[in-house]
């Protein structure tokens, strides 16, 4: 129960943790059957997760789109600049048998793709036309834990949206105080 408490409040957002693994290597209860009740064991064993997750060099993840995008020649240019600009990448651009029209593919974090459709649309003159839809989780490659990292910043915003303190506990908090 405290593992399960722990991995749907991960210690850094809040948020539900994902490909993760403890490995438990000792535990020493009170020998005093009223001191090892699911009412001391389940926040302890909560606060151990907490304490060896900030300790283990978290990272987050977050979701990315493919973007199918459906252009003239003429509009690439601006395409490839308005998803350098949202740290999109394009992994794949077909011209369609018999049209003067190119398909193309491209990963885009969906924190990024808050005012793509317009962004686009006004750097290619209103020619290219996105579709996204969600694809996969990436991890971010900044750590939440250095100060003023995109992954930091990103936790603050996560934190002060669902009403929490904006800096995280600090891993102090969850030593053993002996």
């Amino acid at each position: 129960a405290g593992f399960q408490w722990a991995s749907k409040e991960g210690a850094l957002a809040d948020e539900n943790m994902r490909g993760i693994c403890f490995e438990v290597c000792d535990v020493v209860l009170h020998t005093d059957a009223i001191h090892r009740g699911g009412g001391q064991v389940i926040p302890t064993a909560r606060r151990v997760i907490f304490a060896s997750q900030l300790t283990a060099k978290p990272r987050l993840l977050e979701p990315v789109y493919l973007v199918e995008i459906q252009a003239p020649e003429g509009a690439l240019g601006g395409i490839y600049g308005v998803l350098n600009q949202k740290r999109g990448h394009v992994f794949e651009e077909m011209q369609r048998p018999g049209t003067p029209l190119y398909n193309i593919k491209a990963y885009l974090p969906v924190i990024e793709s808050f005012g793509f459709s317009a962004t686009l649309r006004a750097a290619t003159s209103g020619q290219a036309f996105p579709q996204c839809v969600f694809d996969h989780w990436d991890v971010m490659n900044s750590d939440p834990l250095e100060a003023d990292s995109q992954s930091a910043n990103l936790v603050k915003e996560i934190r002060k949206r669902k009403g929490l303190k904006e800096q995280m506990t600090p891993l102090s908090d969850f030593e053993d105080k002996l």
